[in-house]
């Protein structure tokens, strides 16, 4: 006898005598529950449908839809229901073929008892195998989804830590060239809002904001001497000076994580006109992020106090930035900044000088 009690069935006949000879067996022999029979295949989708049973068996033939088009049709729609021929004219291309469409195996009629249990009893093992793996899937796949969250979360983390490194940095760098302390907070801010104003994708946002925060860490190769020179540079000088993006790009390009942010960090004194350096780039060879930071970059130089001129207002940067667009800057960015409220800029100025007032007053506590 089959071990299960709770097997249910269901018969497509259409020989009344056969189904309920069928049924008698199986119930008292196989103790599996016969749910419904039907006479066609027709009626046999509809039932299958409502009733859900645990394993079919089908006549061969049958009006209207025969059972080997039935098999192909429940075999697609269920390929784990165990599906059971029955004949009374069985050969051996009736049972390859049914096989191949998705039956499992196939019973000659009249009925032999003992093959009828041992047929039964091979099709559903071969279910409950079926449905212990489709289980120890579903499992896998929640837990595989659960370890790349994990995974996630711990990338997410660990970047994280990668940001406060290059932040401390930055500050180092900025406490190097001290007449442009905070310039590299907020020509990061400056070029995140101009980036974001222009609806770059949300993961490329964090790659320009490495780049245009790490824009001047060539500097730390630049001799101190020139970097910190009250006055104006001489030929030789500006010559060293102007190495500090190619030497910026060699630092960083070794950081995997920073691969792409590199390419700005090089680009970033490049002119639309082709004008700039180091290596003379035009148009749209200029990185995108590259091409955004300039604006960021001349907004912030111009309303900062430099020790050859005060600053000067928004008004002044803005009108400076529109005279050079096609020149020194992309037309298509500077279109997207002077459509941008001026509230945003003094906004993110106020901002990030709060961020470095308590940086310091952090610092000053600690010593």
């Amino acid at each position: 006898m089959i071990a299960r009690a709770t097997i249910s069935a269901l018969l497509v006949d259409d020989e009344q005598l056969a189904r309920e000879e069928l049924s008698y067996l199986l119930k008292e022999f196989a103790d599996i529950e016969v749910l419904a029979s039907a006479k066609n295949g027709l009626e046999a989708i509809k039932l299958i449908e409502q009733l859900e049973p645990d394993v079919v068996f089908l006549d061969v033939h049958m009006p209207g839809l025969d059972g080997l088009e039935l098999i192909r049709q429940l075999h697609a729609a269920q390929p784990r229901l165990p599906i059971i021929l029955i004949t009374a004219f069985g050969t051996t291309e009736t049972a390859i073929e049914a096989t191949k469409l998705g039956a499992y195996d196939y019973l000659l009629k009249p009925f032999e008892r003992d093959q009828l249990l041992a047929t039964v009893s091979r099709a559903l093992e071969n279910r409950r195998l079926k449905l212990e793996n489709r289980t120890y899937q579903s499992n896998l796949e929640s837990l595989v989804e659960a370890r790349t969250d994990q995974l996630q979360a711990a990338m997410s983390s660990l970047e994280r830590s990668y940001d406060i490194t290059l932040e401390a940095l930055g500050d180092a760098l900025d406490l190097k060239d001290a007449e442009t302390e905070g310039h590299s907070r907020r020509v990061t801010a400056f070029t995140i809002a101009i980036a974001k104003a222009m609806g770059l994708p949300h993961e490329q946002i964090p790659i320009i904001a490495r780049g245009a925060f790490l824009h001047d860490i060539g500097k730390m190769a630049i001799p101190d001497a020139i970097l910190r020179k009250p006055g104006k540079l001489d030929a030789d000088e500006v010559t060293t000076m102007q190495e500090h993006c190619y030497k910026g790009y060699q630092i960083v390009k070794k950081i995997p994580f920073l691969a792409e942010a590199c390419e700005i960090i090089y680009s970033h004194q490049e002119r639309y006109d082709g004008s700039g350096y180091p290596r003379g780039l035009k148009g749209k060879e200029i990185p995108l992020g590259a091409r955004i930071f300039s604006i960021a970059d001349t907004l912030d130089a111009i309303m900062s106090d430099r020790p050859y001129r005060p600053k000067q207002p928004f008004h002044a940067a803005k009108a400076e930035i529109e005279k050079w667009s096609g020149r020194q800057f992309d037309p298509e960015v500077v279109k997207v900044f002077l459509e941008m409220p001026e509230k945003i800029w003094d906004d993110l100025r106020k901002d990030i000088d709060g961020q470095i007032s308590r940086i310091t007053y952090s610092a000053g506590a600690r010593g």
